[in-house]
C-alpha cells in the first residue's frame, strides 16, 4: 500500500467538510454541495440541499422522513459491501453500527485505501448492523468520547437499574430521555430483550422515527402515545427527547422518575446539573478502550481525528507509533446520537 501522506494530495478538509478531490464528492459535508456521501441519519452529518446523496437505503429513508422527500435532488442508494467507483475512485459503505442504516465509507485510489468511519459504537445492537472493522491506511475516526474517563457500563446491566427503579418505586412513572432517532429504538430493544412486554409511552416527537423502524424490519413491540393515555401513568415507562424532561409536559405524569440514556451520564455532575434522578450510561458511540481498539484494530498508519475531544486521542496515536492529525471540522457538534 502507498506511502499514508499521501492522502493530503485527493482527501482534505475544507469549511464544508471533508472533500474526496479525486472522486468529486463530499463526505457528511455542513452545507449544500453537488455530491454527498452520507454515512447516517443524525441531523448533524445528513443535511438538506445536496444535488445527489449516495447513502444506504435505510439512511435515505430517514433524511426523507425527517428532511422531506425534496431534500435533495436525487438519491442513490448503496448496500453495503456493494462497491461503486466515481471518476477513478471505488466507494464501498460498511456498517458503523451506530444507528439504523450507519456505514463508514471506505475509498480505494490509486492503491491507498481511507476509512470514514462517520459515528460508530462497537456494543451490539439490535436496531443496527454491527460495526465492520476494514484494515486500511488511513483511519478518520470521531472523538466523541475520547477521554480514559470514558468508559461505558454494559448495557443490559443499565436496563436493569432501570426496570430495579421500576420495581421499587411502582407508583412513579419512569421518564427516561432519549433522542427520536437511534437512542429511544434502541432502549426500547434492550427493554423487550429483558423481558419487558408491557406498552412503552411515547412523547409524540419520537413517533414518526419509531414508525419507520418498524417499517424497516425492526420490531419494537406495543407502543402507544402519551397523548392517548386516560391516567397519569404510574408504575409505566416512558419515552421522550431530553429536552422534554423538564418541559410542563412531564407534569401530566404521576411523581416522574426522570432517567436520561447517554454517555455523558458517567460524568455525575452533568447528571446533577440535568436534574437527573436516575442516570443511565448507554452510549451510541465507542468509549476510550473501544476507540484505541478500533484503531488497533484497522492498522492504519495514519489517523485523522473529527468532532470530539481530538487532542487527546491524537496524543494517544502519537504513543502507539502511528500519524496523528486533528480536523478540527466544525458543525458536528450535535449531540444527538450521544
Amino acid at each position: 500500500m502507498a506511502k499514508p501522506s499521501d492522502f493530503a494530495s485527493w482527501l482534505m478538509p475544507e469549511t464544508a467538510g471533508l472533500r474526496c478531490v479525486a472522486g468529486g464528492f463530499f463526505i457528511d459535508p455542513v452545507r449544500a454541495v453537488d455530491r454527498a456521501v452520507i454515512t447516517h441519519g443524525h441531523s448533524d452529518h445528513a443535511r438538506p440541499g445536496h444535488g445527489a446523496v449516495l447513502a444506504t437505503a435505510e439512511t435515505i429513508a430517514i433524511m426523507k422522513a425527517r428532511l422531506g422527500e425534496q431534500c435533495a435532488g436525487t438519491f442513490q442508494p448503496l448496500r453495503y459491501g456493494e462497491p461503486l467507483t466515481m471518476d477513478g475512485v471505488t466507494v464501498r459503505l460498511v456498517p458503523a453500527g451506530h444507528i439504523l442504516g450507519s456505514a463508514q465509507v471506505v475509498i480505494e485510489h490509486r492503491g491507498q485505501r481511507a476509512v470514514i468511519s462517520g459515528d460508530y459504537k462497537r456494543t451490539f445492537d439490535a436496531t443496527a448492523v454491527p460495526f465492520e472493522p476494514v484494515r486500511c491506511n488511513l483511519f478518520v475516526t470521531e472523538a466523541t468520547f475520547a477521554l480514559p474517563v470514558f468508559r461505558h457500563e454494559p448495557d443490559k446491566s443499565e436496563i436493569g437499574k432501570l426496570l430495579a427503579s421500576l420495581q421499587a418505586f411502582p407508583e412513579r412513572t419512569h421518564v427516561i430521555g432519549a433522542y427520536s432517532l437511534g437512542k429511544a429504538q434502541r432502549l426500547i430493544a434492550l427493554l423487550r430483550a429483558a423481558g419487558y412486554d408491557n406498552t412503552i409511552w411515547l412523547h409524540g416527537a419520537l413517533e414518526a422515527m419509531c414508525d419507520l423502524y418498524e417499517t424497516q424490519g425492526i420490531g419494537l413491540g406495543a407502543l402507544r402515545l402519551v397523548s392517548e393515555a386516560t391516567d397519569k401513568l404510574p408504575g409505566e415507562i416512558v419515552l421522550c427527547p431530553p429536552s422534554a424532561l423538564k418541559d410542563r409536559w412531564s407534569r401530566r405524569l404521576t411523581e416522574p422518575m426522570t432517567a436520561y440514556a447517554s454517555g455523558w451520564m458517567r460524568v455525575r455532575a452533568r447528571a446533577r446539573q440535568s436534574g437527573v434522578e436516575l442516570p443511565l450510561v448507554i452510549s451510541d458511540h465507542c468509549d476510550w478502550p473501544e476507540l484505541i481498539e478500533t484503531i488497533a484494530e484497522t492498522e492504519a498508519e495514519e489517523i485523522w481525528v473529527t468532532h470530539g475531544r481530538e487532542d487527546a486521542l491524537v496524543h494517544q496515536i502519537t504513543q502507539m507509533g502511528k500519524r496523528g492529525r486533528a480536523l478540527a471540522l466544525v458543525g458536528y457538534e450535535d449531540e444527538e446520537g450521544e
